[in-house]
């Protein structure tokens, strides 16, 4: 809900525990003190703030704190010292420092998307981190303060001139979701294969399907100089830096991903927008497929959120772990690592599990050819993502088979040690009955 600077000052948003003051401001409103003792989530988001007031902690039950879209060069130090905070974001800023003195205590989610860091304090690897979000910055290295740390489980990269991978980086028990894309490490990476190009005049663009942080979804009808009109999902990029990466990489990583059965997949590549937008073709889902799941909201942070009338059979569980199994197979295959596999990026026909299909790589990363043992060890981050997904999927199952063999490859994919766990194919082979965890 949006709420006005005048609301707030006439005291019509007394006992309000979220708030969101978006546009306009040029100065913190010192109205919101007046909420000290109810005020938990707090958005300033696209204003023209720069600074914070230094007795910001006076909000002594805030959480959540949203600045992002404003005109912060550093981290006010205000910030840290709110002992309550457990989640931050000043994405789109001109943040270039942030001080050690401006983490707080708690925090385990952290977003400065799309700034000009080109250094982080030793400090970060000291906060109880879940979820740490620095694409779009200057990044050449990461402070070996994060070496062993137990909680942080998503990292996104994509878009630093990062010159180094610490080795400590796949060695961290709980990395599950990393993206790395438009980095400078030097990888060799095979070429992706040509795929058809879609004229802009061939398309009769239909209503919007959904929407994500890399772009617009549309449904549309592609008519090309050579072949039958067919009906097909059309996705433009939005052109911006965002929490996953660039528009570019997530292209250039879905047209690696190759066709498979339990792919979302590609048609073509958009070619001649009037305003030079990037775009790609994909086929469009049978009527009936849905989102498996929500995003993770602020309390749950790094799970999804299923809907609560979601249950599920064991056949069902069972279709579903081997589907995506079976995909992210391929894209290891293809030296590929998705980077954001999640029940809110897999399609499915409720009762049909084996009708999953994954999709959006706006996370991914392309692996280095020349080094496999490296894209073992970043692949084996995934394989956690796998085990969190089969922690869930077992959640919503009821009357399991004794002889499932989903618990136990569960608990192998989700290890500590990453070098215990299964590969991709093992696991595949293990639901398929070949043979048993290990």
């Amino acid at each position: 809900m949006h709420h006005t600077l005048d609301s707030l000052r006439s005291g019509a948003l007394a006992g309000q525990r979220r708030i969101n003051l978006r546009g306009g401001l040029a100065e913190f409103p010192r109205e919101l003190f007046d909420l000290a003792d109810t005020l938990e989530v707090l958005d300033l988001s696209d204003n023209q703030l720069s600074d914070l007031p230094p007795d910001l902690h006076r909000l002594h039950r805030l959480q959540v704190l949203f600045a992002s879209g404003n005109r912060f060069t550093r981290v006010p130090e205000a910030v840290g010292r709110c002992e309550g905070l457990l989640q931050v974001g000043f994405k789109a800023n001109r943040i270039a420092e942030l001080p050690a003195q401006a983490l707080p205590p708690r925090l385990r989610w952290l977003t400065l998307t799309d700034n000009a860091l080109a250094e982080l304090p030793d400090e970060l690897g000291r906060r109880p981190l879940q979820k740490l979000m620095l694409a779009g910055n200057r990044l050449s290295r990461l402070p070996d303060s994060f070496a062993g740390h137990a909680t942080l489980e998503l990292l996104r990269l994509a878009a630093n001139p990062l010159q180094a991978l610490p080795g400590w980086l796949t060695e961290l028990p709980r990395l599950s979701w990393l993206a790395l894309a438009g980095h400078q490490l030097g990888w060799q990476q095979a070429a992706p294969a040509p795929l058809p190009v879609a004229e802009w005049a061939e398309l009769a663009v239909g209503e919007l399907l959904g929407e994500g942080a890399s772009g617009l979804i549309h449904r549309a009808r592609w008519s090309p100089a050579q072949g039958q009109p067919v009906d097909v999902a059309l996705k433009l990029f939005k052109g911006e830096v965002t929490s996953d990466g660039l528009p570019e990489h997530e292209m250039a990583a879905t047209l690696a991903a190759g066709d498979h059965a339990n792919l979302v997949g590609v048609l073509a590549r958009l070619q001649g927008h009037p305003l030079g937008t990037l775009g790609l073709l994909m086929p469009l889902l049978a009527a009936g497929h849905q989102v498996l799941a929500g995003p993770p909201s602020l309390a749950s942070c790094t799970r999804d959120v299923y809907p609560p009338s979601l249950k599920l059979t064991a056949d069902d569980a069972h279709a579903l772990a081997l589907g995506v199994a079976r995909a992210v197979g391929q894209l290891h295959a293809r030296g590929l690592l998705h980077g954001d596999l999640y029940a809110h990026n897999l399609h499915w026909l409720p009762g049909q599990g084996s009708s999953v299909r994954l999709g959006d790589f706006g996370a991914a990363t392309r692996l280095p050819a020349g080094d496999a043992p490296l894209a073992v060890a970043l692949q084996s981050l995934e394989v956690r993502a796998f085990g969190v997904l089969l922690d869930e999927l077992l959640a919503l199952t009821s009357a399991l088979p004794t002889s499932s063999p989903l618990p136990a490859l569960r608990d192998a994919c989700l290890a500590l040690s990453p070098r215990e766990r299964p590969t991709m194919l093992q696991a595949i082979r293990v639901m398929a009955g070949d043979r048993a965890v290990g």
